[in-house]
């Protein structure tokens, strides 16, 4: 019998198998997809997050990210991270980077679904594996939360999130929010001649329908598209608790809120190795409180950041006000990273 079955091969879930195997846990990953798996994301990674990869024994190359700039047509706000570097990496170099060190820590990794997931008080079996843990890290619309009954009824209107990537020479070195009446625009340098957008709004036009919403970003778009367009969403997903019996809920499956801060590879990766220090302490009641400790930022300045960008009226004040006010602007993106 092995120690930990995880499910889901995405940046929580192979965290989690590296975290295991770090541990000296028995780790195998269930995954369908086939490496490198690619996701709509917006690609910036908080500095905390390129901490977090390197202390897993992970180096990988992309564009050092110097901060956070919010841009409303030719009003801007910016603030550089502190101490370290963020960085922009494309989905599918970062998740082939930890299968790639998992492999290497002696994970391993199996092609399939977890279907029903049976436990009792020592065992979970899920997959046609019998482990002492089962770790859910099958993202935002995990199969494993909603067959544990672990999910809450989403609100309606919940946000939506549409990517594609462009040939263009990145003109910044600051993940650039750019903020119009219903919805954001991020720009993630990712390549020497490669740069993300990603849109995030309530409304479920298509992709170039929301982008036109961003004339000063759009002028500088002048390469072709070099991804098709990836689509997530809605982003709100409500989460009863994180454990349920010899299961616990990692990263996205954990529930989630918004895009809009940033945060979720770093959180991805924090909640992760919360996850597998409890159940090798042998403390797995202990998660719960770590899941709310190490979020709580996020979830605190998400919701109030959606709760005024909700109405257009008050979300064409974000960027001037940021601009007025630019320490309280750094101390906010300081807690961020």
């Amino acid at each position: 019998m092995i120690d930990v079955l995880v499910a889901g091969g995405g940046p929580a879930g192979l965290a989690a198998a590296i975290h295991a195997a770090l541990a000296g846990l028995e780790a195998v990953v269930v995954e369908p997809r086939t490496t490198p798996v690619d996701k709509a994301c917006g690609e910036g990674i908080m500095p905390s997050g390129v901490a977090a990869l390197r202390a897993l024994g992970i180096e990988v190359s992309g564009r050092e990210l110097r901060g956070i700039r919010y841009v409303d047509g030719a009003v801007r706000a910016e603030a550089s991270f502190s101490d370290h570097r963020g960085l922009g990496i494309r989905r599918t170099t970062l998740q082939a980077a930890l299968h790639q060190r998992a492999l290497g820590l002696g994970v391993r990794m199996l092609s399939g679904k977890v279907g029903e997931v049976c436990q009792n008080a020592d065992t979970v079996t899920a997959a046609g594996i019998t482990a002492r843990w089962l770790i859910a890290a099958d993202g935002l619309h995990s199969r494993v939360r909603r067959s544990l009954g672990l999910e809450l009824p989403g609100r309606p209107h919940g946000r939506y999130g549409l990517r594609q990537h462009y040939h263009v020479e990145p003109w910044t070195d600051f993940v650039e929010v750019h903020w119009s009446r219903h919805g954001e625009a991020y720009v993630t340098p990712v390549g020497d001649d490669l740069v993300g957008i990603a849109v995030l709004s309530r409304s479920r036009r298509g992709y170039d329908e929301h982008l036109a919403a961003f004339p000063t970003l759009t002028r500088s778009l002048d390469g072709p598209a070099a991804t098709e367009v990836r689509g997530a969403g809605p982003m709100l997903q409500r989460v009863r608790r994180r454990t349920a019996g010899r299961v616990l809920l990692v990263g996205d499956a954990a529930g989630y809120l918004d895009a809009l801060t940033g945060e979720g590879i770093a959180l991805a990766l924090a909640t992760a190795g919360a996850a597998v220090r409890c159940l090798a302490a042998g403390q797995p009641d202990k998660y719960e409180h770590a899941w709310a400790r190490l979020t709580r930022r996020h979830r605190l300045l998400t919701g109030a950041l959606l709760a005024v960008g909700r109405r257009p009226g008050t979300a064409r004040f974000i960027v001037p006000a940021a601009s007025r006010m630019p320490s309280v602007f750094s101390a906010t993106v300081h807690a961020l990273q």
